[in-house]
């Protein structure tokens, strides 16, 4: 049978190592955020490079200034959908990237509210006589933790839910706005 400091102790150390594990697999998910977000950049330079070098070639073909207007207005439509693509691609990595933290804080947080709760269990069981209280207000103190995280929680997923729903919206809309202005010169 354990004592209770050797029972924190151990508890204490498990805590520690889940956290660097938790700390790794956030900055892992980060690199892997950055990673999409560089690629996604470096294929949008890229492609802008190619298609900007053979918009100016066609420019510079143009045999009278209408024509050369019409190329103009005709690559516009094009320029601002592929703009509306790549904001769509960027917030999407965005969003799976913060998933992906959620995802894993919320993980780390169960297992540790787990190895608490058995560790005062355990604790309580090697406890003396008329500490009973103590420990059931420790309890009722860490369930209160908890259903506030819980709220705390429930509410930031709301509220970064209502932000995508903005921003699908606001890309939704800039894209019909774009397409008939593009499309009317």
């Amino acid at each position: 049978m354990f004592t209770a400091p050797e029972q924190i102790s151990a508890a204490t150390k498990a805590n520690f190592d889940a956290q660097l594990a938790l700390f790794t697999t956030l900055t892992g998910k980060a690199f892997e955020g950055v990673e999409k977000f560089i690629e996604l950049n470096l294929n949008a330079a890229k492609s802008s490079l190619e298609e900007s070098s053979a918009a100016t070639k066609q420019l510079l073909a143009a045999k009278d200034p209408q024509e050369f207007f019409n190329l103009s207005a005709a690559q516009a439509q094009p320029t601002a959908e592929k703009v509306l693509a790549y904001s769509r691609h960027l917030a999407n990595i965005a969003t799976s990237t913060q998933a992906e933290f959620t995802h894993a804080a919320e993980a780390q947080i169960a297992e540790t509210n787990r190895k608490v709760l058995t560790l005062i269990d355990e604790v309580s069981k090697n406890a003396p006589a008329g500490s009973e209280q103590f420990v059931s207000l420790f309890k009722t103190s860490i369930d209160n933790a908890n259903a506030s995280y819980d709220h705390i929680s429930k509410t930031t997923k709301q509220a970064v839910e209502a932000l995508e729903a903005n921003l699908n919206n606001a890309v939704s809309t800039a894209t019909k706005a774009a397409t008939p202005k593009a499309a009317k010169k």
